[in-house]
Formats: C-alpha cells, sequence, structure tokens
C-alpha cells in the first residue's frame, strides 16, 4: 500500500533520491509518478530541484559519459543512445562526449579489444572474428575503429 504524500513531504523524499546519485529528469518524473503525484504537483517539486541544484541534466549527462566509459568501458554510440533513451537534449549529449578525451576513449578501446580477443576461445578464425566484433559493436564502439583493430589483432595472430 503505497502512503499519500504532501507536497512537502514528496519534496523531502525527492532531495533525499537526488541527493544520492545523479538523476535524470525522466527518472525523478517516474519516481515522483510512483508516489502518486499529479502533474502539477511534479511541475512544482521539479522546478525546486533545479532552483536548488539537486537536479541538473548537464551535470547528469557529463557524469553518466564518464562513469559509463571509465567503469563499464562503453563506447560512445551506446553512451549516445542510452542518454536519447533518457531524454537528454543533443546539447548535454554533446558537452558529456567532451568529457571523455581522444586519447583515452582510444586507448580503452584496445585495451578492451585486446582483452576480449585473448579471452575467445575460438579456434575458428572466421568465428573468432565475429565473436570479438560483435562484443565491441554492442560495447558501443565505433565500426571502423572496430573492424581495423580486429584485422590488426588477426595478422598478430598469424604472423
Amino acid at each position: 500500500m503505497n502512503p499519500i504524500y504532501s507536497i512537502k513531504e514528496a519534496t523531502h523524499k525527492i532531495e533525499h533520491y537526488c541527493a544520492y546519485q545523479e538523476r535524470c529528469h525522466e527518472e525523478v518524473v517516474q519516481k515522483l509518478r510512483s508516489m502518486k503525484m499529479d502533474s502539477d504537483e511534479i511541475d512544482t517539486i521539479l522546478v525546486h530541484l533545479i532552483k536548488d541544484n539537486f537536479l541538473n541534466e548537464s551535470r547528469f549527462a557529463c557524469s553518466f559519459a564518464r562513469g559509463k566509459h571509465r567503469i563499464k568501458f562503453w563506447g560512445k554510440i551506446r553512451i549516445v543512445n542510452e542518454l536519447k533513451f533518457r531524454k537528454i537534449t543533443q546539447y548535454n549529449i554533446n558537452l558529456a562526449l567532451k568529457e571523455i578525451s581522444a586519447e583515452e576513449y582510444l586507448a580503452t578501446f584496445h585495451t578492451v579489444a585486446e582483452r576480449n580477443w585473448e579471452s575467445v576461445r575460438e579456434t575458428n578464425l572466421l568465428k573468432k572474428r565475429k565473436k570479438c566484433c560483435d562484443y565491441l559493436l554492442r560495447k558501443g564502439f565505433e565500426s571502423t575503429l572496430v573492424y581495423e583493430k580486429v584485422k590488426e589483432l588477426e595478422n598478430l595472430d598469424t604472423d
């Protein structure tokens, strides 16, 4: 049984929700809806959260991009798709991608690619290539980078 919250109680609860971890507007709206708040109350609470800096879409996007790249080793394509899924504006997506330097991005890509190539236990070279490419594409790396790297790793194996 869900309790009924006053605007003050809901605001207090959502402040803690936002302080615990960076949130996007969409996550906060979903949480408020699950608390049975109506759209006028949601708007009032969102304005308060933005004004008091509990909610900042740019900060969320930058933090999300840095974290997913450094911790989960995601590529730019996957990060962009996930941010779009969370209804983040294109301006904030571009801002978030600037958080990842080109050197760091390529270093991560090469590390992930080499680690995966070594871990795939497949004797058939075509199957190994496909498994490695599929993995890197799922991680969200650009196809041109993926195919060049897999060719390079293949040539190292055959030498």
